[in-house]
C-alpha cells in the first residue's frame, strides 16, 4: 500500500471550493479517498478541509464560511510591530508574508464563525490519524504545526482558528499563551513539513498559486507567480528526500473562476466543478502515470 501525504493550501472560501474539485478529480481518476492519506497538513481554508476529512470524510461548503458584504466592508484595528522588528532583526530569513502581517492591523472578526462544528465533533480532542495544522506566532512571525511532535498542546477547533486568522481581517487567535495568525503568511502550502516522512507521493492542492503552464494576465498574477516559486522550493525538497510530487495549482478558466476576492462565494459551485475537470485532465497527461498509479495502488516510490 503506498503511503501518500496530502497537502492542502490556503485560499480562503474559494480555496475551499477549490480543494473540493481537486480531490473529487483524484477520486474519480484513480479512486483514492483522502480520507485514507496517511498525513494531512492544512493551511488557512485547507485545514478546515482537513480537519474535516479527518472528522467524518465531509468537506465543508464553501458558503458556511463566507463573510457577508459588511464584515468585508470593516476596515481593521491596530497594528502589532512585534513580528516587523523580529524580521528587522534577521532579513536575511524574513518572507513577504511576515512583513506584510507586520504592517497590517489586527482583524476584529472571529474566525469562531467557522469551526464552531469542528469544536463540537472533537471537542479537546486530536484524530487518531495525522493532522498537521500551520499556524503563524505572531510576535516573530515563526510557523507553528499544531499536531506535530514538540507544538503546543491545543484542540484542533483552536488550530484551526489559528490557522484560519487572516491577518487584517479575523482576529489573531491566543492558544497556550502565544498569538497565531493565518497560516499562509509562512507559505500557502507548507508542504515541507512533510520532508523526512518516508511517504511515497505527496499531494499539495494549492489554490493560492498559479500553474505556470497556464499563466493569465490577472491582478494577483505576481503574488501567485511569488506562492508558485514557494510552493517549486517545498516540492524540491521533498523530492530530494526521494518522494514523488504531484502538484495541483489553478490556471485557465479554474485561475478566472476563483477572481482576486477569495472570501466571496459567489461561484464556488463553479470553481468546484472546474477545478474537478482541471484535475482530471492533469492525471491523464502521460508524465503523471508513475503518480496516478501511486494513487491507485498498483505503483511504488520508484515509479
Amino acid at each position: 500500500m503506498s503511503r501518500v501525504g496530502l497537502v492542502l493550501g490556503a485560499g480562503g472560501v474559494t480555496g475551499e471550493a477549490f480543494h473540493r474539485g481537486v480531490l473529487n478529480g483524484l477520486r474519480d481518476v484513480t479512486g483514492w479517498d483522502a480520507r485514507s492519506a496517511s498525513v494531512i497538513v492544512g493551511t488557512s481554508a485547507g485545514s478546515l478541509v482537513g480537519a474535516s476529512l479527518r472528522c467524518s470524510g465531509r468537506v465543508p461548503s464553501a458558503r458556511s464560511s463566507a463573510p457577508d458584504d459588511a464584515m468585508l466592508a470593516e476596515l481593521p484595528a491596530r497594528v502589532d510591530p512585534r513580528a516587523l522588528l523580529a524580521a528587522a532583526r534577521r532579513p536575511w530569513a524574513a518572507r513577504a508574508g511576515v512583513l506584510a502581517t507586520a504592517l497590517l492591523p489586527a482583524g476584529r472578526h472571529p474566525t469562531e464563525l467557522f469551526v464552531s462544528g469542528l469544536r463540537r465533533a472533537y471537542g479537546a480532542s486530536w484524530p487518531d490519524e495525522p493532522l498537521h495544522v500551520c499556524a503563524v506566532r505572531r510576535r516573530d512571525g515563526a510557523r507553528v504545526v499544531f499536531g506535530s511532535p514538540g507544538a503546543p498542546s491545543v484542540d484542533v477547533a483552536t488550530a484551526v482558528a489559528a490557522s484560519c486568522a487572516i491577518p487584517g481581517y479575523f482576529q489573531p487567535v491566543v492558544a497556550a499563551g502565544e498569538t497565531y495568525v493565518d497560516g499562509g503568511v509562512h507559505s500557502p502550502t507548507n508542504a515541507d513539513v512533510l520532508a523526512g516522512q518516508s511517504l511515497d507521493l505527496v499531494v499539495v492542492s494549492s489554490p493560492m498559486s498559479v500553474a505556470r503552464y497556464a499563466v493569465r494576465p490577472k491582478l494577483d498574477l505576481s503574488a501567485r507567480l511569488l506562492w508558485h516559486r514557494y510552493v517549486g522550493a517545498e516540492r524540491r525538497v521533498l523530492e530530494r528526500a526521494g518522494t514523488l510530487v504531484l502538484t495541483i495549482e489553478p490556471g485557465g478558466e479554474v485561475l478566472r473562476a476563483l477572481g482576486v476576492n477569495t472570501l466571496r462565494a459567489a461561484r464556488v459551485d463553479a470553481i468546484e466543478d472546474l477545478a474537478r475537470e482541471a484535475t482530471r485532465a492533469l492525471l491523464e497527461r502521460p508524465d503523471k502515470a508513475g503518480r496516478v498509479a501511486l494513487l491507485a495502488g498498483r505503483g511504488r516510490r520508484s515509479a
